[in-house]
């Protein structure tokens, strides 16, 4: 028997056309995954396949179309699953849910071939820059789905739940900008840091560059050593900029260096604010505390704890921690992601779950695999 209640969908938005019940009661939500055989889409597959309203009924991978998960990701062995394809091979019409983990710059022009009764949440970054010039500068081409655009809501869960529940396309938040966002943006609202004083010192896991073969991302490269890399001219800053700012209702621009580091897994954010009105750590630590104190997937660790990846690894959560900096009138917060779930896979579930009305942490209380 499920731990579940039984789930009535309602029509939100545009309705989710449901067609069939599990045996215990349970509507079950048809779903796709495009880019299946990369890193975000295989942890789609591992945390759907423990969802007990989704079933997967298309999964796409255009170099490994016609093999098995199990070929691609022998850990996805066992599983009740649909052979791999090419997109265009899709049948969209049982489709209700389609996740897109392709690589940028080519979920625009797929999801314009998407029928409308199919919901998307984009895991790449082609629909979350709302100003399609900024776009184009930040991505090296104009934006191929204007019009989609326009009505593509940014799905950063937590802060905006009531737009994604109307939404027929998300765009997921990228890892580095959820591990920022989440601490800064209740700060910034009740006006404790300065906003022109933020930087933000990030460093990821390997998988954050994807399943395709780099040079930057051989193991001779990355292991036994930690280099930065896209500075001052990294795609996730002007996301981060652009959330932030809409948060305060003006231009923030903040000093943002991500760093590549000899792990599979994990972001983490060290960012060092200017605190604002004679505020003290504390105080942001009592605001924190306070926004997030009904939220499932985000925890404030005890004061003198500092979070690290290992405490996420392969869960939904995101744990931060506030201290105050030796110099006066300063704080550190360091917030602590998977780039893979919160960062990426986790938070899109996240979000079909608001989409569709669902509970939020179904197939999502995976906790951290510790260590």
């Amino acid at each position: 028997m499920s731990d579940f209640p039984e789930v009535v969908i309602t029509k939100v938005g545009r309705p989710v056309r449901v067609l069939e019940t599990s045996g215990s009661g349970l509507s079950k939500v048809r779903v796709a995954i495009l880019g299946a055989s990369g890193y975000s889409g295989a942890d789609l597959v591992r945390l759907l396949a423990l969802h007990p309203v989704a079933r997967i009924v298309a999964l796409t991978g255009e170099r490994q179309a016609g093999k098995t998960m199990a070929e691609v990701f022998p850990h996805l062995g066992g599983l009740d699953l649909p052979r791999l394809t090419k997109i265009d091979e899709v049948d969209w019409t049982p489709v209700d849910v389609a996740f897109c983990a392709l690589p940028h710059g080519t979920t625009q022009d797929v999801v314009k071939a998407i029928p409308t009764h199919v919901k998307i949440i984009d895991i790449s970054a082609d629909f979350r820059l709302t100003d399609i010039d900024s776009y184009a500068e930040w991505y090296g081409h104009p934006h191929r789905a204007v019009e989609l655009q326009k009505e593509a809501v940014y799905g950063l869960t937590e802060h905006k739940r009531d737009s994604i529940h109307n939404a027929r396309i998300v765009a997921n938040p990228g890892c580095y900008p959820t591990s920022a966002q989440l601490p800064l943006i209740p700060l910034l609202q009740a006006g404790l840091i300065d906003p022109d004083e933020i930087i933000i010192d990030a460093k990821s896991g390997v998988t954050g560059a994807g399943r395709e073969a780099k040079q930057d991302s051989l193991f001779a490269e990355v292991s036994e050593g930690v280099h930065a890399y896209g500075i001052a001219r990294h795609r996730h800053a002007p996301e981060i900029d652009q959330e932030l700012s809409q948060a305060v209702g003006r231009d923030i621009k903040v000093v943002f260096t991500p760093h590549l580091m000899p792990m599979n897994r994990g972001i983490l954010s060290t960012i060092y604010v200017k605190l604002a009105n004679g505020h003290t750590a504390a105080d942001l630590r009592d605001v924190l505390e306070k926004r997030y104190a009904d939220e499932p997937f985000v925890r404030v660790t005890p004061d003198g704890t500092a979070p690290s990846t290992r405490h996420v690894r392969g869960s939904n959560m995101a744990l931060m921690g506030v201290f105050a900096d030796r110099v006066p009138g300063r704080a550190i917060l360091v917030s602590a992601i998977d780039n893979l779930v919160k960062g990426a896979s986790g938070q899109a579930i996240q979000n079909m779950n608001v989409m569709l009305q669902l509970p939020e942490k179904m197939g999502l209380s995976q906790i951290a695999l510790f260590p």
